[in-house]
């Protein structure tokens, strides 16, 4: 069987994923760069009936009164630590798959990490809410995407479809928050866990090059002899008389 990537799993709506995302680009850009990207979310009715249909079950209970207190406290003092400034947007109605499936849109135009990055600051640091469609096509515009296609992703069966298989890779690893980080077995949940999280795909990655640094010093000792020294050349047929005459 073969083994699964290292992937994160990542919302828009989420600050801590938001913090988890700054931490990874900017310490840890090797990492980012050798994982998979998932994205995560609370569906909306159409999502939730398409879901329903197909047998999937997200692990998703709605956050209290209490500790949504308790995220604006703790995510004020995640920020002010990290000599940042957050800005809470207010969501009147909000429907996350349209962001979501936005993402799935920029991602087909190779520009995933890009459209992630503009929506983060647009919710985090400008306030705006991303439920809106216009948001979408200023950040289409913003990106030189189309803006219509980010826009109007949730009218497409083709990115709902691709957006149910998405949140069926959530059902399956289990996930049941953000951010969350997977590495072979092991599981790290939350934005104090990043850190061992990118120490564990590290020290995989130094393992696996070790490894095949020395299967490729073996196959050259094997092909030139010890010492990386060229072998002599065994001669085939006549080699002519002493002297080199022919």
């Amino acid at each position: 069987m073969a083994v699964k990537p290292p992937r994160w799993y990542f919302s828009l709506r989420s600050p801590y994923s938001w913090l988890a995302y700054r931490e990874l680009t900017e310490n840890a850009p090797d990492v980012a760069d050798a994982i998979e990207w998932r994205p995560y979310w609370e569906p909306d009715e159409v999502s939730e009936r398409m879901l329903a249909d197909a047998g999937i079950h997200l692990p998703y209970v709605a956050m209290s009164k209490e500790k949504h207190f308790y995220i604006l406290q703790d995510v004020k003092r995640a920020t002010i630590e990290r000599g940042l400034s957050v800005v809470w947007p207010i969501d009147t109605a909000p429907n996350w798959d349209v962001s979501h499936l936005a993402y799935l849109v920029a991602e087909d135009a190779g520009r995933g990490r890009d459209f992630i990055d503009a929506v983060y600051r647009a919710r985090w640091e400008n306030g705006i809410d991303i439920s809106e469609r216009a948001t979408m096509a200023a950040i289409g515009d913003e990106l030189g995407l189309d803006p219509d296609a980010l826009a109007g992703a949730v009218d497409d069966p083709e990115i709902r479809r691709r957006g149910i298989e998405a949140l069926r890779a959530v059902d399956r690893d289990g996930v049941f928050g953000v951010p969350f980080f997977i590495h072979r077995h092991d599981k790290f949940w939350g934005l104090d866990r990043l850190a061992g999280f990118v120490a564990s795909v590290r020290a995989r990655t130094r393992t696996t090059a070790t490894a095949a640094a020395t299967v490729a010093a073996t196959t050259e000792q094997r092909e030139t002899g010890r010492g990386g020294e060229p072998a002599l050349l065994v001669p085939a047929g006549d080699a002519g008389h002493a002297g080199g005459c022919g």
